[in-house]
């Protein structure tokens, strides 16, 4: 059909029809399509003459991900998912903290403190670490925490329940794109300079924001 595959992501094919871009994105069974309208409707009649196709219409729930599409914006939030982990590591009545992270993060010391089960402390990580996907606010959190998989303390396991204390009191917030913002790409990037007490190894932190929110973001 003309598309070309992305030589960023193998799983998304774009073609330029007159002057609207199309955008196609295969994940296994499951087919996202995003562009015009009037290309879309097209598009979608050529694959049914090739693939047996059931359409159900505007994308609102995937993989925990959650798409809100309203008249000028599109929200993209993970907040039944973030109830789920609440639930998942018992801290669905946990008091919500107002800050991702312990402010006297520095001052602890690791091992000063015992160990904690790796396994769960895994399992913890890797759940922040898919709500980093649409929250950019407890990036920095979650990889400061990352670094500590192998022998993971409890003070790690505090700071963690921690970022769960603040996800309690935010479980809806998100990414919302709105269009009258424009299309202007601003990037901000920061490093704290040497930051860690044990390594004297710097932090750097980046995030690129295209019109009203951020589409890019690491730490």
């Amino acid at each position: 059909m003309g598309f070309t595959k992305s030589g960023a992501d193998p799983n998304l094919y774009y073609i330029i029809v007159g002057d609207d871009p199309l955008i196609l994105v295969l994940y296994v069974d499951d087919l996202f399509i995003t562009g015009a309208k009037r290309v879309i409707s097209g598009c979608k009649e050529d694959l049914a003459m090739e693939f047996e196709m059931k359409e159900i219409g505007l994308m609102h729930y995937f993989l925990g991900l959650e798409v809100w599409q309203g008249e000028g914006h599109t929200f993209l939030g993970q907040g039944q998912y973030a109830v789920d982990v609440l639930s998942r590591f018992d801290m669905a009545d946990c008091r919500p903290m107002s800050t991702p992270r312990i402010t006297n993060w520095k001052k602890l010391h690791a091992s000063d403190s015992s160990l904690v089960d790796p396994t769960f402390y895994r399992q913890l990580i890797g759940s922040l670490m898919y709500l980093v996907n649409t929250r950019p606010d407890i990036c920095f959190a979650v990889n400061t925490l990352s670094q500590f998989m192998v022998e993971p303390r409890r003070v790690h396991w505090v700071a963690a329940k921690h970022i769960l204390c603040y996800m309690q009191g935010t479980v809806d917030y998100g990414l919302d794109y709105r269009r009258g913002d424009g299309v202007t790409l601003a990037g901000y990037i920061d490093a704290d300079w040497e930051g860690c007490a044990s390594d004297r190894k710097s932090t750097s932190g980046c995030c690129f924001g295209l019109g009203s929110t951020v589409v890019s973001w690491f730490s």
